[in-house]
């Protein structure tokens, strides 16, 4: 799977937009016609939406496509209308809101419809949005209810709302933390998305950080997610681009140590040898694992 260290959302409705996603060091971008498409233009977004992915040249780019929920009288449509028409250059379909593994179940039977109907060899992924207690609790079942899901994404602000958390910034997506709790308020919350979606060999995603003024903040949060085994981050703004690529991206301290690690097994594999030392300090097969994890990602951003 390409990396999706960013995720640039954007509106569906406003196609100038799209052509400035499209020409951004983003590696997916989000046509959304969730949150940011008012509900009387939703009908006319999803025509923009096909009209975008017919006429422009996505092949740069993961593209993603965010429907409504399935608790909503749009997302069936939007799924149906716009994967029929565009759904051969859709790399994932974003579910937002799930609460349950029969949501996904619904989304991939659609899915498995649509595709057979256009006899298209290319399946559709899933990304499923966790944004509530119920799917939170459920994390572990969704993450292993089709093979179409290549992501969990963590959405924090519904997610907030749906446990009743005191609200401390205009955005409700990651600002001013600190002010009120003494540690990482979500990180619960957080490692418990990862461990779902590393344990069932899928990417984990955070939300996206609300003040996009704010780069000494994202960064940090970025930073937070990464430590967390999270692989990328929603981006609101293309100027949050290069801090989430950034974050997200291996350095080169990091290519090397790994290179010293998969010589290392190389050479005691060769030699029959169970152990692997790297400088004097004994490696196991978790680390060679990561080592081996992080030169791929390298490897797939043209890094080595």
């Amino acid at each position: 799977m390409k990396p999706r260290r960013t995720v640039l959302s954007v509106p569906g409705h406003v196609e100038k937009m799209h052509d400035k996603a499209l020409n951004s060091n983003s590696d997916a971008i989000m046509l959304d016609i969730e949150d940011s498409v008012p509900v009387d233009i939703k009908t006319d977004a999803r025509s923009r939406i096909i009209q975008s992915l017919l006429n422009r040249d996505w092949s740069r780019k993961t593209v993603l496509y965010r429907m409504n929920g399935l608790d909503t009288p749009f997302g069936y449509r939007d799924l149906l209308e716009v994967v029929e028409a565009a759904g051969h250059l859709i790399d994932a379909v974003v579910v937002p809101k799930i609460n349950h593994p029969a949501d996904i179940h619904f989304v991939s039977r659609m899915l498995d419809g649509i595709e057979m109907n256009k006899g298209w060899a290319q399946r559709i992924g899933i990304e499923a949005s966790i944004e509530t207690a119920a799917g939170l609790e459920a994390v572990s079942e969704i993450a292993k209810a089709s093979n179409r899901i290549q992501t969990l994404v963590f959405g924090v602000a519904d997610y907030s709302a749906s446990i009743g958390a005191r609200l401390v910034s205009i955005s409700g997506h990651g600002e001013k933390e600190a002010e009120i709790y003494p540690g990482h308020r979500w990180h619960f919350a957080m490692s418990r998305m990862a461990m779902a979606a590393k344990s069932n060999g899928i990417l984990a995603i955070d939300a996206p950080y609300g003040n996009f003024r704010d780069p000494e903040g994202l960064k940090q949060g970025a930073a937070m997610a990464c430590a967390l085994g999270y692989d990328g981050k929603w981006a609101i703004h293309p100027d949050q681009i290069d801090i989430i690529n950034q974050t997200f991206s291996p350095s080169p301290e990091d290519i090397e140590r790994a290179r010293k690690v998969l010589d290392a097994h190389r050479q005691a594999t060769r030699q029959g040898l169970g152990a692997v030392a790297v400088e004097g300090r004994m490696v196991d097969q978790a680390t060679v694992r990561l080592a081996g994890l992080l030169w791929e990602q390298a490897r797939h951003l043209g890094m080595v």
